[in-house]
């Protein structure tokens, strides 16, 4: 049987520049979410910006796969190499700056001076030319997918990348989401939803108000157990497996009774072998609206104990679209590893009777679950271990 281990991680937040930055700022209950006012048409609103204006997805996407290969102690050209970006908005910054210099060229008579001298490139800014941009990188020439499952989107880049190697079809995979979505049509179409906070992300919380934009990135190097071996390369954890399924419900609103998401998770368990009482820690969706919180909690009740340790950490870095679930396995592999359970930073009166970790602690923790809930209702859950049993077959 194949194991598949994770053995580098690249992560970039409003929390960090990089993974441990990142995380010590986590535990330490710190939040990234400022208020900024990005774009002059439109007013302030809290947002979790890297820097202080919204970066641009080809950088972050660089630096994230670097980062990735370095941790893992890994030099280009791989060209055995899987490759797995995925990104829900993608390049839509740039194709919203090219409607702009297309409707200032058909008004130039009218608007002076035009904003930009010359359109983006299209063909450079298709939805797939970041994971291509990926294989540049790396140096790799075998397969490339740059999948897009809205906020499940990096969980199901990760699904793939673990196919992959399952299959046999790579032994490597570099796989991830990264999500620079910071857009004035992103901030506009989450606003006239009603979804937006005002103040903050308080996931959880009896006076929640909405989701908060982030950007950010986490991409992952994925390998069989046995090359990780070979290699003597560190591992953060083994993935399990996953479970995926779609509500078929709605385009933007969760199935009420989590149905979709209760059979994602129970797929997820029944595919590895997990019990429910095996997992001992759950990175929550956690996006503060107040369906999904309370969707969610319902899910999170009807299959597990209330011992289990619950958090999101999306009010720290904000809610970062396709990357929020590759953050949320960042994130859990570091607690595997270091044995803290992260904390729901903005949750002070928690409305639901879930065991919510409002402080970091101490605590033992063998298996953790990562869940994303994505619109149009795109369930994607996976398992995580602390690859003691791959490190030893």
């Amino acid at each position: 049987m194949i194991q598949v281990v994770v053995t580098g991680i690249g992560l970039i937040s409003s929390l960090g520049n990089n993974l441990e930055e990142s995380w010590q700022h986590l535990i330490a209950g710190k939040s990234g979410i400022k208020l900024y006012r990005p774009f002059p048409e439109l007013q302030p609103l809290p947002l979790g910006l890297i820097g202080d204006r919204p970066t641009e997805l080809k950088n972050l996407t660089r630096q994230v796969v670097i980062s990735a290969l370095q941790d893992a102690s890994l030099v280009p050209p791989l060209p055995d190499c899987g490759i797995v970006i995925g990104s829900s908005r993608s390049y839509q910054a740039e194709w919203e700056k090219m409607a702009r210099w297309m409707y200032e060229e058909d008004n130039k008579d009218k608007l002076s001076p035009p904003s930009t001298s010359s359109p983006p490139s299209l063909l450079s800014n298709l939805p797939h030319m970041n994971a291509i941009a990926a294989a540049q990188l790396v140096g790799a020439t075998g397969i490339v997918l740059a999948p897009m499952a809205a906020c499940a989107t990096g969980i199901w880049a990760l699904f793939q990348a673990f196919n992959l190697i399952k299959s046999g079809r790579c032994e490597r995979v570099v796989a991830g989401a990264v999500e620079a979505a910071i857009t004035p049509l992103t901030i506009t179409g989450f606003s006239q939803m009603g979804a937006l906070a005002k103040t903050g992300a308080y996931p959880f919380d009896i006076h929640r108000e909405g989701l908060v934009l982030g950007e950010g990135g986490a991409v992952f190097v994925l390998e069989s157990a046995k090359l990780a071996r070979q290699r003597r390369a560190k591992v953060y954890g083994e993935i399990y497996g996953f479970g995926l399924t779609a509500d078929a419900y709605h385009t933007n609103q969760l199935d009420p009774q989590g149905k979709g998401a209760i059979s994602a998770v129970k797929e997820c368990l029944h595919r590895t072998h997990i019990s429910p009482e095996d997992i001992d820690y759950i990175h929550a969706h956690g996006t503060a609206t107040q369906m999904n919180d309370s969707v969610e909690s319902k899910v999170i009740q009807s299959i597990f104990s209330q011992q289990v340790a619950v958090s999101s950490t999306k009010g720290s870095t904000g809610h970062t679209i396709g990357a929020s679930g590759a953050l949320g396995v960042a994130f859990s592999l570091m607690s595997l590893n270091n044995q803290i359970l992260p904390p729901s930073v903005g949750l002070k009166e928690p409305e639901f009777d879930l065991n919510l970790v409002t402080e970091a602690r101490e605590s033992v923790i063998n298996k953790a679950m990562c869940f994303s809930f994505g619109f149009g209702g795109q369930n994607a859950v996976v398992v995580l271990g602390n690859g003691s049993e791959a490190k030893k077959s």
